[in-house]
């Protein structure tokens, strides 16, 4: 029996996802059409928070799959500093579940008055962002009670997907978004054990989460899951700025996530959890391969997806370990100490 609004939203992805992609296809066709017409020279992005995340996926999905660049906005020029830079020709994109806060309308309201293409994209068809921006596109993740964000993550991830193969493919989606929504739910079974090992970690004072490529977001937003939750500080890195200075902190006992989907970095992740085992870490692997088990303290097994929709699934274990290891401290799922569910920045 689930009794959280934390947990419920968890289980709850598979089938935003997948309404998403039932009740706003066309309507991503018709956007990405625009956009192509349009035809810009780069991609900016603004969130804050979880969805900054979604953006950070977004620099390696638009990258990748359309060879555009993708930047990430800096919100505090348009609000705090009066000095906006040149967006005319660019695609601007406002990410934000509630699309209230102030900075992320601004930088859409002065993007459109340079002559830019705006898209919004939040959980709320009636906030004041979904009201600014040329093209809105709504998550229908339904409401989100517990303050910790899951389902509207994840519903931001599958747009950013639809939208970026619907611009690449001009007339369609790729197929392999259909299958996801199955994998999310398959995953969410596969992580069920956890639950039996994570009241081992009431005590967490300290972890790294590390990630590389499509899961460089999933790093972070597993890291902000547990600050958010646990009330612990901890980092995440790309596994390649790991190496570079910050593995020196790793002792014996040192918890750290590792998102290790296959894909182009599994082999340089999966040698960095050999690292880690031979500095005796506690180190808990996200996979879909079964290679790194005998290497892991705890091995998280995936659904198998395609690396460049990896992130869909892989954060799943993410947020369920945040959750557990939350409970094992005594700490509220559903509303955190010194959070709401609304954050307006300015």
């Amino acid at each position: 029996m689930m009794t959280s609004h934390l947990e419920r939203e968890i289980h709850e992805q598979p089938d935003a996802a997948a309404r998403l992609l039932e009740r706003e296809s066309a309507h991503v066709l018709a956007i990405a059409k625009a956009i192509r017409q349009f035809n810009p020279e780069y991609v900016v992005i603004a969130a804050r928070g979880t969805s900054d995340n979604a953006a950070r996926y977004a620099q390696y999905l638009m990258g990748s799959q359309i060879g555009w660049t993708v930047a990430l906005a800096a919100p505090s020029l348009h609000t705090l500093y009066k000095t906006p830079p040149r967006m005319g020709r660019a695609l601007v994109i406002g990410i934000s579940q509630s699309g209230q806060s102030e900075d992320v309308r601004q930088v859409i309201a002065d993007a459109r008055s340079e002559g830019a293409i705006t898209v919004s994209i939040t959980n709320d068809p009636n906030s004041p962002l979904a009201g600014l921006a040329s093209y809105h596109l709504p998550l229908h993740a339904e409401k989100e009670h517990a303050v910790a964000a899951t389902k509207t993550y994840t519903a931001e991830l599958m747009a950013m997907a639809m939208l970026t193969t619907a611009i690449r493919d001009g007339a369609g989606f790729d197929g392999a978004l259909a299958h996801v929504p199955a994998a999310m739910r398959h995953t969410l079974e596969l992580a069920r054990p956890l639950l039996e090992w994570t009241p081992n970690y009431g005590s967490l004072s300290r972890y790294a989460v590390l990630g590389r490529g499509f899961n460089y977001a999933t790093a972070y937003e597993i890291s902000l899951k547990i600050k958010e939750l646990c009330y612990v500080p901890g980092e995440e890195y790309s596994e390649a700025d790991f190496r570079h200075g910050p593995i020196a902190v790793v002792q014996p006992g040192f918890p750290v996530i590792v998102v290790n989907p296959s894909g182009v970095p599994y082999p340089l992740l999966h040698d960095l959890i050999q690292k880690m085992k031979d500095r005796s870490a506690d180190t808990i692997v996200i996979s879909d391969s079964d290679e790194a088990a005998p290497l892991a303290s705890h091995f998280i097994k995936t659904a198998a997806v395609e690396e460049w929709l990896s992130p869909l699934v892989c954060v799943i274990p993410g947020q369920m370990l945040a959750m557990g290891w939350a409970a094992a401290r005594g700490n509220s799922l559903d509303a955190p100490t010194g959070l709401s569910k609304v954050t307006n920045t300015v």
